[in-house]
């Protein structure tokens, strides 16, 4: 297993999760359901590329490679969804309702960003970023599977 590739690999995912992220915080545009799920398999490749680089176990690699291809697999079903092609998931989730008051929980379910997985509410060159992370996750997958092939 070559390493290298597969800690570029990881460097990836880090930089497209840093970049999810910095949509969400600095851009102010609030994550749907299906932005959520192409996340943590980035994550997960991330956690692979640091036990390659601890370990240099091959499994990691593989572990690596299956993240990336779930999430972009995830990241085209979502590009689906806002083309209209096929329906998004139709329930929604929420924090824990805890000890919050009626007035409380009113409060926090109207102040919610609506967030729909079917709307693109950023593009760049006529694709969203679920189209995006679709083409750079299988491009990570890409290069895990070389990596996996070169000792």
């Amino acid at each position: 297993m070559n390493r290298t590739l597969a800690l570029i690999a990881a460097a990836g995912s880090f930089a497209l999760l840093f970049s999810a992220f910095g949509f969400q915080y600095i851009g102010d545009m609030a994550p749907c359901k299906l932005c959520i799920w192409q996340r943590w398999p980035h994550g997960i490749a991330i956690f692979a590329g640091v036990m390659i680089y601890a370990f240099g176990q091959r499994v990691w690699g593989y572990l690596g490679a299956a993240a990336a291809f779930v999430s972009g697999a995830i990241g085209f079903y979502h590009s689906g969804v806002e083309q209209k092609w096929w329906e998004g998931p139709n329930s929604c989730t929420s924090s824990p309702v805890g000890a919050l008051t009626p007035d409380e929980l009113l409060n926090q379910i109207m102040t919610a960003p609506l967030v729909r997985c079917d709307e693109i509410p950023w593009d760049f060159l006529a694709l969203s970023m679920a189209t995006w992370n679709g083409i750079m996750s299988f491009t990570l997958f890409g290069i895990w599977v070389i990596a996996l092939r070169r000792a």
